[in-house]
């Protein structure tokens, strides 16, 4: 099956100098579905913030033979990495942003 992980980062300085904003992407094979309630590791999350993301939906399209795994959001408000180099991170793992077409027409 095919799983789609979708997460949502935000980065608000406490002076307001930036508010940084994505949806992240990252697309995989597996037999293995995420449930609600789970923790996902991945090499591009940061253990400065957190020990994995928890999974709060679960969208399963058997005609597709692929599901949408939404991860709780991440609000980096005390920045000890930037938010840039973060979404590098993720990147570099095969996260990809996701554009403001995607989302609008459901991804």
């Amino acid at each position: 099956m095919k799983i789609n992980l979708i997460i949502f980062i935000s980065s608000v300085k406490e002076q307001k100098e930036k508010n940084i904003q994505e949806v992240m992407l990252k697309t995989f094979e597996s037999t293995i579905r995420p449930n609600v309630g789970d923790l996902l590791s991945d090499p591009g999350f940061d253990s400065e913030f957190h020990n994995g993301y928890e999974v709060v939906k679960v969208d399963i399209n058997y005609e597709l033979n692929e599901c949408f795994v939404s991860l709780a959001p991440l609000a980096l408000e005390i920045e000890k990495i930037e938010i840039e180099t973060y979404i590098q991170k993720l990147k570099t793992y095969g996260w990809h942003i996701v554009s403001k077409k995607e989302v609008q027409s459901g991804i």
